[in-house]
C-alpha cells in the first residue's frame, strides 16, 4: 500500500521503521530531447514473422502498443547469409536471410561471383519474416536504423557468417570492404523502396572489437560452433569500413547517416572510438554503445558531448536473476536499475532492447543452461507452426516486461531527462515542460520512504500532486490515488522489491538557485581523487593542485561565464578571479591565458555531472579533460589534459564560493 505523509495513525509504526530516501529532479540540468525506447527485429522477427496472424498480433501490441512496451525505435538487421550449400547451424532465429541471390550450383568455395552494380545478384524478396515486421510496425516507428552482425559468407575470411576460425582476427576480407559497404548501402536503399520507411542511420558493425565470434568445425568438417552471424573487425578495419561506406551512402539514394559502433562496453567503445583519427570520426554520425559493461559509461558520454554528436545506448539484455522464472521481481529489479544507471550516466538520447522477445525453449531449464535464462521481457517457442494457436504456442511475460513499462510508458519522445541526486532513480521533464516523471527503483526487501523535493522547479503549483504508479510482486502498473504536494514535498511509502513512476504535476521552469553552476559566480574546483584545488602554477600559466589558501585564495577560484546552450552541451568560460586568466588548452597543454578577447572553443568547456555533485570539464575543441597526473594527490602535482576515461583524477568538485574573500564577481 502507498501512503502520503498525513498517515492514519494506525500506519504510523509501519512507515517509522522504513527506509527513507529524497529524490530531488533538478531541471537546471537537462538532456536533449529524447527520442525514445526501441528494439532489434533480429531473431524474433525471423522466427515470427510468419506465424499465424493472432499469435503476431498479440506480439506486436505486446511491444508496439500503448498498453504494451509502447517502443517507438526499430533497428533492422540486414542478414550476411551463409553459402547455400552450408546446412543451417545457427540458433532459432539467427540465420538471417541474406540480400544477394546466388547463381545456381554456387557453393562455400565460390566467392568471386557478386556484383553490387547486377540486380540479377539481388534478391527483392529476401528476408521476408523481419519484413513482415517491418511493414507491421512502420506507423508505430520515429527511427528506423539498419545495423549488420556479420558480412555474407563470400566476403569473409572464415566463409561462415558465424566469425572466423580465430575469434580474435579480422573476419572481412580487406579485398571485400568495398563490396560490404555497397551492400549495406543497397539493402538498405531496397528496404526504404519496398516498404516505403526512411532509414535514418546505418551501423556496419556489431561489437566489432571482441573474441566473441568464432566458427568451429566438426570431425566431418561441417560447422558445429557458433550460433549467431558475428564478426570481429579491429580498429584499423573499421576506419577502412568507415571510410568506404560515406561515400557509398554520399552517392545512394538512401539519406542514412553512418551510425558506429555498436561495441559491447563502454571501455572497449572508447577504445574503438579514440584510435580514429579526425576524418574517420567526422563520418560517423551517430554513436552508438552497448552496456553489456557498465564501467567508463561517462567516458563515452564525455566523449559524444566533445564530438557534438548523439549517443544511443543501442542494446543490452540479461538475465538479473536465477533461472526462468515468470514471477520472480530480481529481473525486474535488475532491468530497471541498469536503465537508471545507462541514463543517469551515459545521458544517451536512445535505449534500445537487444530484442524483448527470446526464445522460450532456448531459456527455459535444460536449454542453454540447466535452470534456463530470463533473457527477454516476452518468451516465445521459436519453434511453432502455422498451425499453432495461442494455446499450443503460448506467450509468456516476465517481471522484466512490467517494470520496463515504468519507464516506456512514461519517459516519452521529446521530453527531457533531468538530473537526479538518487542513483536509484531517473527523471524526465515533459515534453511541453508543465510536468515531470521520476522512477524510483526499491530493489530492498523492506518498503521505502520516498520523498520527492521539487524545490528545484521554479513553479510549484498549490494544486501540485503527485500520482504513484507501482509495480510489484503484488501488480502490475497500479495506478494510486494522487498525492498533495505540501512545501514542495510529497512523500509516498514503496513496497519492498518494488519500481514506481511517479507522475508529478504542477510544476515547472527552473528555480533561481537550482544550478550548481551559476552564470556569473565564482568556484573552487577540487579534486575528487586529491583532494585538492585546480590552482595557477607559480609560473602564471600551468595548472597544478594545491591545497585550498583561505588566506589567499588567489589562482584557485574561477568565476563561471556560460557562452551558449541551454541543455546537457551547454558551453563555459572559466576565468580566475584574481588575475582575469581564462581556463584553457593550448598546443595540447591545459594553461591559464590572458582574455584577449578569442571566443574560440579552446577555452570553452561542457560540463558533465552524474548528480552526486562532480563534474568533469569537456574540451569543446580537443574533447579532453583537466587530468592530475599519474593520480597523484601532492601539493604542486601537474594537471595536464587526457581523453575522459572516467578516472576520479578526472572529476571536480565544484565549490560557490561568490561573496568570500578575495572572489571577484561581475
Amino acid at each position: 500500500m502507498l501512503a502520503t505523509t498525513s498517515l492514519p495513525a494506525a500506519h504510523a509504526e509501519t512507515t517509522a521503521a522504513a527506509a527513507s530516501v529524497t529524490v530531488r529532479p533538478d531541471p537546471s540540468y537537462q538532456q536533449e530531447r529524447f527520442e525514445g525506447w526501441g528494439t532489434s527485429l533480429v531473431w524474433f522477427a525471423n522466427a515470427t514473422g510468419d506465424y499465424p496472424p493472432a499469435i503476431r498480433e498479440k506480439l506486436y501490441r505486446l511491444l508496439f502498443s500503448d498498453d504494451g512496451l509502447n517502443l517507438n525505435i526499430a533497428r533492422y538487421n540486414i542478414g550476411g547469409g551463409n553459402a547455400p550449400d552450408v546446412k543451417d547451424y545457427l540458433r532459432p532465429g539467427g540465420a538471417v536471410e541474406g540480400w544477394w541471390k546466388a547463381p545456381a550450383g554456387t557453393t562455400r568455395e565460390d566467392v568471386d561471383w557478386w556484383d553490387a552494380d547486377d540486380p540479377a545478384d539481388w534478391n527483392k524478396n529476401a528476408d521476408a519474416t523481419q519484413r513482415w515486421w517491418v511493414d507491421r510496425i512502420k506507423k508505430d516507428i520515429t527511427h528506423w536504423e539498419t545495423f549488420s552482425n556479420s558480412p555474407p559468407w563470400f566476403m569473409t575470411v572464415s566463409g561462415y557468417v558465424s566469425g572466423g576460425f580465430d575469434s580474435s582476427k579480422d573476419q572481412l576480407k580487406t579485398e571485400s570492404v568495398d563490396d560490404f559497404a555497397e551492400y549495406l548501402v543497397g539493402a538498405t536503399e531496397r528496404l526504404e523502396k519496398a516498404h516505403g520507411i526512411k532509414v535514418d542511420t546505418l551501423d556496419p558493425f556489431n561489437e566489432p572489437n571482441t573474441p566473441y565470434w568464432g566458427t568451429r568445425l566438426g570431425e566431418d568438417g561441417e560447422p558445429v560452433g557458433g550460433r549467431q552471424e558475428g564478426a570481429h573487425m579491429g580498429p584499423e578495419l573499421q576506419q577502412q569500413v568507415l571510410r568506404a561506406l560515406a561515400p557509398a551512402l554520399e552517392k545512394s539514394r538512401t539519406g542514412a547517416d553512418i551510425s558506429a559502433m555498436d561495441e559491447t562496453n563502454p571501455g572497449t567503445f572508447a577504445t574503438n572510438w579514440n584510435s580514429y583519427p579526425q576524418e574517420v570520426r567526422d563520418l560517423v554520425g551517430q554513436m552508438n554503445v552497448h552496456t553489456y559493461g557498465t564501467g567508463q559509461r561517462t567516458t563515452v558520454r564525455d566523449l559524444a558531448k566533445a564530438a557534438d554528436k548523439p549517443l544511443w545506448m543501442s542494446e543490452v539484455e540479461g538475465d538479473w536473476g536465477d533461472g526462468q522464472s515468470f514471477t520472480d521481481m530480481r529481473p525486474g529489479l535488475g532491468l530497471a536499475q541498469r536503465i537508471v544507471d545507462d541514463l543517469r550516466e551515459l545521458e544517451p538520447r536512445a535505449w534500445v532492447f537487444w530484442q524483448p522477445v527470446e526464445d522460450y525453449d532456448n531459456m527455459k531449464p535444460g536449454g542453454e543452461s540447466a535452470k534456463g535464462g530470463n533473457w527477454g521481457e516476452i518468451q516465445i517457442p521459436f519453434s511453432c507452426t502455422s498451425k499453432d494457436t495461442l494455446e499450443t504456442c503460448p506467450i509468456y511475460t516476465n517481471t522484466k516486461f512490467d517494470t520496463a513499462r515504468n519507464f516506456t510508458h512514461y519517459i516519452k519522445p521529446g521530453d527531457r531527462l533531468i538530473k537526479t541526486d538518487d542513483t536509484s532513480s531517473t527523471a524526465a521533464l515533459s515534453k511541453k515542460g508543465d510536468a515531470a516523471t521520476v522512477v524510483h527503483v526499491n530493489s530492498t526487501t523492506e518498503a521505502r520512504n520516498v520523498t520527492l523535493d521539487l524545490s528545484k522547479f521554479g513553479r510549484v503549483s498549490s494544486r501540485a500532486t503527485v500520482t504513484p504508479v507501482v509495480t510489484s510482486a503484488d501488480g502490475k502498473l497500479e495506478r494510486q490515488k494522487p498525492v498533495r504536494v505540501t512545501g514542495k514535498q510529497a512523500t509516498v511509502t514503496v513496497p519492498a522489491q518494488s519500481v514506481t513512476s511517479f507522475l508529478v504535476k504542477g510544476v515547472s521552469g527552473v528555480a533561481k538557485d537550482a544550478a550548481e553552476l551559476k552564470k556569473g559566480h565564482t568556484y573552487r574546483l577540487t579534486g575528487v581523487q586529491s583532494g585538492k584545488d585546480l590552482t595557477i602554477a607559480d609560473n602564471g600559466t600551468g595548472l597544478v593542485i594545491k591545497s585550498a589558501n583561505s588566506a589567499d585564495p588567489s589562482g584557485q577560484q574561477w568565476r563561471l561565464e556560460q557562452i551558449s546552450g541551454t541543455d546537457n552541451r551547454k558551453r563555459y568560460v572559466f576565468t580566475e578571479a584574481a588575475e582575469g586568466k581564462r581556463l584553457a588548452i593550448r598546443d595540447g597543454a591545459l594553461v591559464a591565458e590572458r582574455d584577449e578577447g578569442r571566443r574560440d572553443s579552446a577555452a570553452q568547456w561542457i560540463m558533465s555531472t552524474t548528480g552526486d555533485g562532480t563534474w568533469t570539464l569537456v574540451n569543446a575543441a580537443t574533447g579532453q579533460l583537466p587530468d592530475v597526473f599519474g593520480q597523484s594527490t601532492s601539493d604542486g602535482a601537474t594537471v595536464g589534459v587526457w581523453w575522459p576515461n572516467s578516472g576520479s583524477n578526472q572529476r571536480w568538485k565544484v565549490t560557490d564560493v561568490t561573496g568570500d574573500a578575495g572572489a571577484r564577481t561581475e
